[in-house]
């Protein structure tokens, strides 16, 4: 059974380059197109699995030609499928998604579909179990809860990618153990005007073992209850920072598969997400472990 299991979003990306932000109710010619599966536990699982580690996804998606891609795209990473319940009929998770050059922003419109909620079966519940990480991303939020729960029974690691503000988000904080919101949600979340003081607050109010606030262009920091300590942000030409932040999670969860430490994890997960952004689609361009490595060790740090 897969070492990595994962519940929440899977897009079915289309991504164009285009030079500027187009002005309202004109025209506009892109440099480029691309379909790219996307979403954060979804992508976090394909980067995992690129860095040499066992991976499934639980969820329901659809057979309408943007589920068959989705399908096929996990395929392709060797993302174990199995664990996914197809149903005919509904419209899938889809985004466009505007990467523009001039100033290196990302604009995303999405559709959530209307796909049923996901239920839990026997056998998505016994991989749970026998899983050593569940990653959630508070989609699909009441499944990951269930799952969460199960997890903490069966001493499973939870990794919470914390990144959209969803209702009832605070039960599913409570039973994460390496907890790792984005800039924005640690601060919204907590009412702090710091990241540090937001990383203190969440770890007394949710006890996690571990708050890794990831903070885009400034790297980020890690606090496990004694110390605040900052991880960098590794050098990249960016053309694509879409799913960056969805590689970081999937890097850092195949760290602690590896049994680095959580500061190594850090910078194990930073580098990734910076060669991510280097090419156009978050899957596609996440790196393998090798790769990591030389990129590392190029940057003056040693795995």
């Amino acid at each position: 059974m897969a070492k990595i299991v994962g519940i929440g979003a899977n897009v079915y990306d289309t991504l164009y380059n285009i030079p500027t932000f187009p002005t309202e109710d004109t025209k506009m010619r892109a440099d480029k197109s691309k379909i790219s599966g996307g979403g954060p536990v979804a992508t976090g699982l394909v980067a995992a699995s690129k860095l040499g580690e066992s991976t499934a996804y639980i969820g329901v998606i659809s057979d309408d030609s943007c589920g068959v891609f989705l399908k096929k795209d996990f395929e392709k990473y060797n993302v174990d499928t199995s664990l996914i319940e197809v149903k005919s009929g509904y419209r899938s998770f889809c985004s466009v998604l505007w990467l523009c050059a001039d100033k290196k922003t990302r604009t995303c419109v999405f559709d959530k579909g209307d796909l049923p909620p996901l239920v839990l079966s026997e056998k998505q519940i016994n991989a749970i179990k026998q899983a050593e990480i569940l990653m959630v991303d508070g989609n699909e939020l009441d499944a990951a809860i269930a799952a969460a729960k199960i997890a903490k029974e069966n001493g499973i690691k939870v990794l919470y990618d914390c990144g959209g503000l969803y209702d009832g988000v605070e039960e599913l904080l409570k039973l994460t153990d390496i907890m790792i919101p984005s800039e924005e949600f640690a601060l919204k979340i907590t009412n702090s005007s710091s990241v540090s003081q937001a990383a203190k607050i969440l770890f007394e109010t949710y006890s996690p073992e571990i708050v890794v606030i990831t903070m885009g262009k400034n790297g980020g920091i890690m606090f496990d209850g004694k110390e605040t300590i900052s991880y960098p942000i590794y050098p990249a030409d960016v053309v694509d920072s879409n799913g960056s932040g969805d590689v970081f999670h999937g890097a850092f969860a195949a760290g602690v598969i590896k049994n680095y430490d959580y500061l190594k994890c850090c910078h194990f997960a930073s580098a990734a997400s910076a060669i991510k952004c280097k090419g156009i689609g978050a899957r596609e361009n996440a790196p393998d472990f090798e790769t990591l490595k030389s990129f590392l060790k190029e940057n003056g740090y040693e795995l």
